[in-house]
């Protein structure tokens, strides 16, 4: 009863916020600033967001920062970002911070930030709380806003109850009401950016009619690449180490691999809340010697090239950038049939997709490629010819395209294509 009520009260609590951010954005469509015009040097554009690694910020900020119609790209963070050419980086301050906390202080800053400049578009990495935050801005400042959503469906699904959003992930259920106006508040921003056909499609099917862009974001052939250095692992698993990852899974799967494969030999890179617990599950199946845990780890690539086959055992996922930076270094991929991987793995040519969750399927999957080397290397190259598309280059040139038809001042119709 008191779990129940609970969820009551912050089911309520949540459909309060996001009734005061409807009424806000109808205040700020009649009282808010016109749009400023863009000069020939090109559109002043400011981002926020919370991010995870610095591939992660390199993948989607560089190739905006290199479309020729972008000027400037601010990003308000408290992650540190590496130099970019067009690329400035706000921190908030540390007294804000400590009085405030983290991500209140990033959104207090962004706004600070946002309306003493007046940039052209406002951007935001998530809808909780960033895509809010940026739609409301945009309007109030005359800027065109974006939301980028990364992480596909499961950030509005049932409330956003999957969306590892420390506010609304505290729903005890799934809240039909909190999703419906989540959907209503992403359909107010200028353009919506996913990152795949799935998260498109469902927006598209949930009432969303305005612009929709896919646009992944582009890893670098040069940094990622296929190199033939001996392997040292088997199996590569990247990622945070949190509960939607499903990595149990792919624990026992190892499990049941090793009993074919004696000497297999895993990796799992990234670090999360969920650390400790999974290697007390590795110890306890046997695993101690078999699975390294790594932490956070600069260098991705040369781990990639030295392992065999990339596995990821989600619950959920947008599209991942784990993936897509495995296969651009030519590792064929075990990962679960969720979100918008089906963009990328073609089942049976460049990878598997696994529709049961189990740890045995995972399995048999993972000993078939390890198996059989002729397999492997078939799979590999399918996985780098498939991410040509995904390259940095033809990236910049969709939002060079997207930009290109804001200043021109005609409407999005259709995704961009990369042509060579």
């Amino acid at each position: 009863m008191k779990t129940y009520g609970k969820n009551r009260y912050i089911a309520f609590t949540l459909r309060i916020l996001l009734w005061s951010h409807r009424m806000m954005m109808w205040i700020s469509t009649r009282l808010g600033l016109k749009r400023k015009n863009v000069g020939e040097e090109g559109y002043d554009i400011l981002l926020t967001g919370t991010f995870h690694s610095a591939n992660w910020i390199l993948t989607h900020l560089k190739p905006l920062s290199l479309a020729q119609h972008c000027r400037r790209v601010r990003v308000v963070t408290d992650f540190p970002i590496p130099p970019l050419d067009k690329v400035e980086v706000v921190y908030p301050a540390a007294w804000l911070v400590r009085i405030v906390g983290r991500v209140l202080a990033r959104l207090l800053t962004f706004a600070a930030v946002a309306i003493h400049s007046r940039p052209h578009v406002v951007g935001g990495f998530h809808l909780l709380l960033n895509g809010l935050t940026v739609s409301l801005l945009g309007r109030i400042c005359g800027a065109r806003s974006i939301y980028f959503c990364v992480g596909g469906p499961a950030e509005v699904l049932g409330g956003g109850i999957l969306s590892e959003n420390r506010i609304f992930e505290r729903l005890r259920e799934p809240d039909l009401r909190i999703e419906s106006m989540l959907l209503r508040a992403a359909a107010g921003f200028d353009l919506i950016i996913t990152m795949g056909t799935g998260a498109r499609d469902f927006l598209r099917e949930r009432g969303i009619t305005g612009e929709i862009q896919i646009v992944s974001g582009g890893i670098d052939s040069g940094r990622f690449g296929p190199i033939n250095d001996l392997p040292t692992w088997d199996v590569v698993f990247v990622g945070r180490l949190v509960p939607i990852k499903r990595i149990d899974i792919l624990l026992r799967a190892l499990k049941v691999v090793k009993e074919e494969i004696d000497q297999v030999k895993a990796v799992i890179v990234g670090d999360g809340p969920l650390r400790q617990e999974l290697e007390v599950l590795a110890r306890d199946l046997g695993l101690k010697d078999a699975v390294d845990f790594t932490g956070h780890c600069a260098d991705i690539p040369s781990i990639l090239n030295r392992s065999k086959v990339f596995v990821l055992t989600s619950q959920t996922e947008g599209l991942s950038l784990a993936l897509m930076e495995a296969m651009m270094s030519g590792l064929p991929a075990v990962v679960s049939d969720v979100g918008d991987l089906h963009d990328l793995i073609m089942n049976g040519t460049n990878g598997f997709l696994v529709e049961d969750h189990t740890p045995e399927i995972f399995a048999e999957r993972i000993a078939a490629l390890l198996r059989d080397p002729n397999l492997r290397g078939k799979f590999a190259r399918a996985a780098r010819a498939a991410m040509e598309s995904r390259e940095t280059s033809c990236v910049v040139r969709q939002w060079d395209a997207i930009l290109s038809l804001w200043r021109n001042g005609d409407v999005l119709r259709t995704n961009e294509q990369c042509a060579e």
